[in-house]
């Protein structure tokens, strides 16, 4: 099922995990496919994922929303990491049907499904948006075998006050890693920094654009 909402279409995909959305924000002459997850507390209005899916278009990446199925069906808090795969498996199809190489994306515990499950996909790269490279306060609780064991070309975006993993606790590896300076899990910026909102989230755009650019 789907529905255009003004220059979006937004999908409805059955998964074994329930049904999931897909909402494209397509790029004409498009030559690669973004699709990016949200997080386990949150949606896919989240200001990192939405400024990509404003901006890529314009640099030949079309990108794909994609709401996992305990979001759409309003729930508050996501299920186990193995049911999140199972989701994001089932809504892979979706973004392969547009038969261009296609980047696995999220943020959060978005970005730990991409990672695990990219080479079984077959996805040509991962976005990592915020990392959770452990718990708050856990460090010795790491998940960079995730990250190091994705397979494919990785990119990671991490605030510089990450509670969740600052950039200088992450380890040695074949991946890229973007500072957003001073921001928070989210890519906030307290107002005392010396750099604004926007043009935190435009470091997260400038990298990933360039980025991108390598890959096709």
């Amino acid at each position: 099922m789907s529905s255009d909402t003004g220059s979006d279409v937004t999908e409805l995909v059955e998964t074994e995990a329930g049904t999931g959305r897909v909402t494209w924000h397509r790029a004409a002459g498009a030559r690669l496919v973004l699709a990016v997850s949200h997080g386990a507390g949150g949606g896919v209005e989240a200001r990192d994922l939405q400024v990509l899916a404003r901006v890529l278009p314009a640099h030949g990446v079309s990108v794909a929303l994609v709401e996992q199925p305990w979001r759409v069906a309003g729930k508050k808090l996501a299920p186990a990491p193995r049911t999140l795969d199972v989701g994001w498996r089932g809504l892979w199809p979706a973004v392969a049907s547009a038969g261009l190489p296609a980047v696995a994306g999220g943020r959060s515990a978005g970005a730990r499904v991409a990672c695990r499950t990219a080479v079984e996909l077959g996805a040509a790269a991962v976005l990592a948006l915020g990392f959770p490279l452990h718990p708050p306060g856990r460090p010795e609780r790491s998940r960079a075998g995730e990250l190091l064991g994705s397979g494919v070309p990785t990119l990671v975006v991490q605030g510089g006050s990450d509670p969740f993993g600052k950039p200088e606790e992450f380890p040695e590896g074949a991946y890229e890693l973007v500072e957003v300076p001073y921001g928070d899990h989210g890519f906030a910026v307290p107002k005392r920094a010396p750099l604004g909102q926007d043009e935190a989230l435009k470091i997260i755009t400038d990298g990933v654009v360039k980025w991108t650019s390598s890959l096709a």
